[in-house]
């Protein structure tokens, strides 16, 4: 272990894992990592070499016992009808079917969507109703054949910590330096800090950031292959993962039939992969999620709160260079035409993918790092239960360009850093002045493309910056873009030819 391992296994004795165990037994299974790290955790939890190899053949038998392949349904079906009852490791899924008036669950691996479950089950787990939750369920067989299903769920327990204790997370993040807490987060999430710049660290603490701040709008576009949905399919159970189709207003927003809230109201964060294969078949749906965007309500015939955020990622064919370089192209490109300019007003953040390394063995750690679940449910209650948008807004200080929704971006961006790098503390005014800095180039990159797509000077305040503390106006470049005359000083050709063609008229 080196000086950092050391530290944390002191300071945090119990809540951590070293994470080449995962890398050992992830490939193979699409088993998401928080579920293989709850499993790690119960078997694994020790220093001892011999302990953990004797606990990694658990793991591995477990997954084996209770685990359940698609193509395996079949059996595992037959198993649970010939031994009475069998415990799976599943996501679990409860829909209410309106014409039979009852519940049914259904698991995404045991192929029956006919499988009873007593109310009491989806009343203390909401979420099993909207998107479903991984858990560990036994599934039980039904031998009265009077009866209209076969098998019903007898015990089930969600893969997530009971308790949690803030006040001794935030006590042990006041042993550490800034630093060594921004390195030990990227090892928990599998990432060798040393492989990686300062720049990169903070892109990937921004990723973080739609977990830990309530309405935050993100997105991510860049190549494939770098890792863009995986903290929000796979690191924490609190958020669910839209992958392409249809969005509608009913999944997302609010049902009126069933008068039940969506997605937004179950889930901290919402994401939505391969973001410009969205089908928006209702126009109304553009409208409450810009609503939504903008201040965390939308009305659907009742009034509706939510605190989620949403994360749009999706992927860009063309070269950045050439993107920036061309009067026609702008970085928003990939989107679906219905999200217009109003929609990309309301993005908080805009984080260049195209910076993000490639996925590779060679940036993954072998280090200690926290218990994924365990640094799930930190963030979870930073999310729900902590709020730093006073303090950020008394320390900061934007410039003169800086418009309403710019201010707002770039103080969700600041708060998010400071409940992840500073859950319990103040950065220094250098840090803090980073994180400010870092915010303001990711709010430009979203006003420098609306201001090449708008045809007149609406969004022409691109120059973004921040006061220092020597009360220098320090103005935010973003680097892609910095030295392309096409993205500073677009032509805004459109108004030049429309008054082209008025004068020819009028001479004609």
């Amino acid at each position: 272990m080196d000086p950092l391992d050391q530290k944390l296994n002191a300071v945090f004795d119990g809540k951590v894992l070293r994470k080449d165990l995962l890398h050992r037994i992830k490939k193979g299974t699409n088993v998401p990592t928080f579920v293989l790290e709850f499993l790690l955790a119960r078997y694994c939890a020790s220093s001892d070499p011999a302990e953990i190899d004797a606990g990694l053949d658990a793991v591995l038998v477990t997954l084996q016992d209770n685990y359940v392949r698609p193509d395996e349904a079949n059996a595992a079906q037959s198993r649970v009808a010939t031994q009475g009852r069998h415990r799976f490791i599943d996501k679990v899924h409860v829909r209410y079917v309106e014409k039979e008036k009852r519940h049914w669950a259904s698991l995404e691996n045991f192929n029956s969507q006919r499988i009873a479950i007593h109310q009491k089950f989806y009343k203390d787990n909401d979420r099993l109703l909207e998107g479903g939750i991984w858990a560990e369920v036994v599934i039980a067989h039904n031998d009265i054949e009077d009866d209209d299903y076969a098998f019903y769920v007898e015990d089930l327990r969600p893969i997530q910590l009971s308790r949690f204790d803030f006040a001794r997370y935030g006590e042990g993040r006041s042993q550490f330096s800034r630093d060594e807490w921004l390195d030990l987060i990227l090892r928990s999430v599998g990432l060798e800090p040393d492989k990686l710049s300062q720049r990169v660290k903070f892109h990937f603490i921004t990723r973080l950031a739609p977990l830990v701040e309530p309405n935050f709008n993100f997105i991510e576009l860049g190549p494939r292959g770098t890792g863009k949905s995986y903290f929000f399919s796979e690191f924490s159970p609190y958020s669910t993962l839209v992958s392409g189709g249809q969005a509608t207003k009913a999944t997302l927003f609010y049902h009126n039939n069933r008068r039940k809230i969506g997605l937004v109201g179950f889930w901290d964060t919402v994401a939505f992969d391969e973001v410009g294969g969205i089908k928006i078949k209702d126009p109304d749906t553009i409208q409450i999620m810009k609503d939504f965007m903008a201040n965390g309500r939308f009305s659907r015939g009742v009034e509706v709160i939510a605190d989620a955020s949403l994360a749009f990622v999706g992927n860009i064919d063309l070269s950045i260079d050439q993107i920036v370089k061309s009067p026609v192209y702008d970085l928003f490109q990939p989107l679906p035409q219905e999200f217009d300019l109003a929609v990309m007003d309301r993005f908080a953040c805009y984080l260049p993918g195209w910076e993000m390394p490639k996925n590779s063995s060679e940036f993954l750690t072998g280090r200690y790092g926290f218990i994924t679940d365990y640094l799930a449910e930190a963030f979870h209650h930073a999310f729900k239960h902590t709020n730093r948008y006073e303090e950020v807004n008394k320390r900061i200080r934007l410039g003169s360009s800086i418009e309403g929704r710019d201010e707002k971006g770039i103080k969700k961006t600041v708060c998010a850093f400071l409940k992840i790098l500073h859950p319990s503390g103040v950065p220094t005014d250098e840090e803090f002045e980073a994180y400010v800095a870092y915010a303001v180039e990711c709010r430009r990159r979203i006003k420098e493309q609306m201001n090449k797509r708008k045809t007149d000077d609406e969004f022409a305040m691109i120059n973004l910056s921040y006061v220092n503390n020597k009360g220098e106006d320090i103005i935010v470049y973003c680097p892609e873009s910095k030295h392309a005359p096409a993205t500073q000083h677009p032509s805004r050709r459109t108004i030049a030819q429309s008054v082209t063609g008025a004068i020819a008229c009028c001479q004609d």
